[in-house]
């Protein structure tokens, strides 16, 4: 899948223009984090092997389910919704693991979610999952927005634990 035709399946979708151009946010820094790492990876004389057009396709992709739902769920929606159009289960996985930092079985269960963890375990996952995470607007925020915008929601600390868990993996990786 190229990048207009995962625009034509959001639209197809009925995702609104802001959703889109959300994604859109997303994805490009998604990809900016996937080239820095797969570089970084490189300088240190390894290897990352993230697979930068799944990160890529997947956050234009992770929310498809809004065209349907704006509610915690669209994570699940928008997988069913890729599954229907036959897209590949790495896609798949990334849009059903982009919430937040993830969401243990324990947490879904109370969400109204189907029991199951969604907690992001691929890199490219991990990668569509903080990149959104970091986008208010239409920019690029850092950890301290995060937490603070988490921390006014009364997110549990076990929870914002998570999301800078991710952020701190995630740098790790960086140069």
């Amino acid at each position: 899948m190229n990048e207009k035709e995962a625009i034509a399946l959001l639209i197809k979708s009925g995702c609104s223009k802001d959703v889109i151009k959300h994604c859109r946010i997303v994805a490009e820094h998604a990809r900016k984090i996937a080239i820095e790492i797969n570089k970084c990876a490189e300088k240190k004389g390894s290897s990352a092997n993230i697979d930068i057009d799944a990160v890529f396709i997947g956050s234009l992709l992770h929310d498809i389910g809004r065209g349907k739902t704006h509610g915690i769920d669209h994570a699940v929606v928008g997988a069913a919704v890729a599954v229907e159009n036959g897209l590949s289960d790495k896609l798949v996985k990334i849009i059903e693991r982009h919430i937040g930092a993830g969401i243990t079985m324990e947490d879904a269960i109370p969400l109204g979610l189907p029991a199951k963890d969604y907690l992001p375990v691929t890199i490219e996952e991990k990668i569509v999952a903080h990149a959104d995470n970091l986008i208010f607007g239409e920019r690029v925020g850092d950890m301290e927005e995060v937490v603070s915008s988490l921390r006014k929601k009364q997110l549990d600390e076990k929870t914002i634990r998570r999301f800078i868990d991710l952020d701190n993996e995630i740098n790790s990786m960086l140069c």
